[in-house]
C-alpha cells in the first residue's frame, strides 16, 4: 500500500462510528479526550468549535473539522452555551449523557465521525498533524472530499440494505480525503514534515518504495539512485524533510509491520521475521526486543490476553 494508507492501517483498532445530528439552538456538546480521532461536517446551519488552548472557531455549511489527537473538544451553537457531555455507548456510538431539550432557535445539521486509532505505535504522518484540522468550504475546491461527505450523509439519512457495511467504508474514505486535502493544502507551505515529504518527488518515491517492500535489503545508495541523487545528498534531504534518516525510518516501519502481524495474526515467527526483512528469527527477536522491551512471543501473548478480555 501507499504511505497514507499504511499509516491509517497501522493505527486502526476498530470500526469507525458516525451519526447525523440535528440540533436547535441553544445546544452544546462536549467530547471527552479519547484514544481515537473525530471529525465534524456541518451540513446546514452554523456552530462553533471549542478546543482547549485556542480561540473558538466558527463553522459554516460545508466546513469540515478533524480532531487528530483525541484531546477533547466541544461544539455549540454559541461559545457561551452550557455544554452537555457526550459519551460512547456499548456499541461505540456517541450519545448525550443527559437529555437535552430541543430549543426553538436556528437549527444545525451535522455529521459526526469517530475513529478508533492506537497511539502506541502512532505513525509520524498523523502525529505531525495539528490538534484541529479545519477545512473551510470553498466553492469548486476538493470535489472528492465533498462527494464523500454527500455519500455518507445520504447513507445516514436513508439507511438501506448494505448500510452497515457502507457507512464504515465511507467513514474510512472520508478520513483519507480529509488527510489528503490537508496534505495537499500544506505541501507548498511546508519545508519539512509529511506534507512536504509526500510532495517531494524524490522523498515520496523512496517512502513508497520502503512501504511497498519493507523486507527488501534497501541501501541509502539505492534509494538515492532512484531520485538521481548521491548517497549523501539523498540522506541529508530525507533526514531534513522526514525528521529521521532513511534506514532509521525503515527499521521503525519494519518493527511496526511486525508488531501488527504479531498482534493480529497467528503467522509463525519465521514469517513475521521475513516480513520485517530478517532472514534469522534470532536477529529479528533481538531487534524486536530492543524496540519494544519484550520478546516477540511475549508481545503476542500480551495482545492475545487483551483480545480475550
Amino acid at each position: 500500500m501507499d504511505v497514507l494508507s499504511d499509516a491509517i492501517t497501522a493505527m486502526r483498532t476498530g470500526v469507525p462510528h458516525s451519526s447525523r445530528t440535528l440540533m436547535s439552538a441553544p445546544w452544546g456538546m462536549r467530547f471527552a479526550p479519547s484514544e481515537g480521532a473525530g471529525c465534524h461536517v456541518i451540513l446546514q446551519g452554523s456552530c462553533w468549535l471549542l478546543s482547549p488552548g485556542r480561540d473558538p472557531i466558527p463553522l459554516a455549511p460545508g466546513d469540515v473539522v478533524f480532531l487528530a489527537h483525541g484531546r477533547g473538544h466541544a461544539i455549540a451553537d454559541d461559545p457561551a452555551t452550557p455544554l452537555v457531555d457526550v459519551i460512547q455507548d456499548q456499541d461505540g456510538n456517541w450519545v448525550l449523557s443527559e437529555e437535552t431539550p430541543q430549543g426553538t432557535g436556528p437549527a444545525t445539521l451535522m455529521l459526526c465521525g469517530a475513529y478508533r486509532l492506537s497511539r502506541v505505535r502512532a505513525h509520524p504522518l498523523l502525529t505531525g498533524l495539528p490538534d484541529v484540522v479545519h477545512l473551510p468550504a470553498r466553492i469548486g475546491t476538493h470535489p472528492a472530499l465533498r462527494a464523500a461527505v454527500d455519500l455518507l450523509g445520504a447513507e445516514l439519512e436513508r439507511p438501506a440494505p448494505g448500510s452497515d457495511a457502507l457507512v464504515p467504508a465511507l467513514l474510512d474514505s472520508l478520513l483519507l480525503y480529509i488527510l489528503r486535502t490537508w496534505l495537499h493544502e500544506h505541501a507548498e507551505q511546508a519545508a519539512t514534515g509529511w506534507a512536504a515529504a509526500l510532495a517531494d518527488p524524490a522523498i515520496a518515491d523512496a517512502l513508497h518504495a520502503l512501504h511497498r517492500d519493507p523486507a527488501r535489503p534497501w541501501t541509502v545508495e539505492e534509494l538515492g539512485a532512484r531520485a538521481s541523487l548521491s548517497r549523501a545528498a539523498f540522506a541529508r534531504r530525507f533526514t531534513t524533510v522526514v525528521g529521521q534518516p532513511p534506514l532509521t525510518y525503515l527499521t521503525w516501519w519494519r518493527m511496526t509491520v511486525a508488531s501488527r502481524l504479531l498482534a493480529t495474526s497467528d503467522a509463525p515467527l519465521r514469517v513475521v521475521a521475513e516480513c520485517g526483512g530478517y532472514s534469522s528469527e534470532f536477529a529479528f527477536a533481538k531487534a524486536f526486543k530492543r524496540e519494544f522491551g519484550v520478546s516477540p512471543g511475549r508481545y503476542r501473548r500480551q495482545h492475545d490476553s487483551k483480545a480475550v478480555k
